[in-house]
């Protein structure tokens, strides 16, 4: 029984997955589930960013110095902005903007560093997929 388990919460992503490593499935915002991404829009890419705790907009841009957050490794990458369906961005914090639910305005669900305007991050643990 630990097998299965274990084999539910390793990286066995091939259901989000396609062959051609795009997601096959849509990106959808986990609170309101509006579209953030089309089937097939994203590959799927490693690499490790710290993100802050999801909470709206207002609360993402504090400086106090502290942040609570994760640092997660298993992202959508997106080249275009213009890609989103739906995603919207924090003010600058230092030289990242997050990406957020245009709708909601929960996130950060994803980042985006400013010296590389092609590079968007989209965390599989902040989104939903349906």
């Amino acid at each position: 029984m630990d097998n299965n388990t274990q084999s539910k919460d390793s990286t066995d992503r091939s259901d989000l997955v396609s062959v051609d490593g795009k997601n096959s499935k849509s990106v959808l915002c986990q609170r309101c589930g509006s579209k953030v991404l089309c089937p097939g829009m994203a590959v799927f890419a490693e690499k490790e960013l710290f993100l802050p705790s999801m909470r709206k907009k207002s609360g993402l841009s504090s400086t106090d110095g502290s942040v609570d957050g994760d640092t997660l490794t298993a992202h959508w990458f997106v080249d275009d902005m213009y890609t989103f369906e739906n995603v919207g961005f924090t003010k600058d914090v230092g030289r990242i903007k997050y990406l957020i639910c245009a709708d909601c305005e929960i996130g950060p669900i994803g980042w985006h560093c400013l010296d590389d305007k092609k590079s968007f991050f989209v965390a599989l643990e902040r989104v939903n997929h349906a």
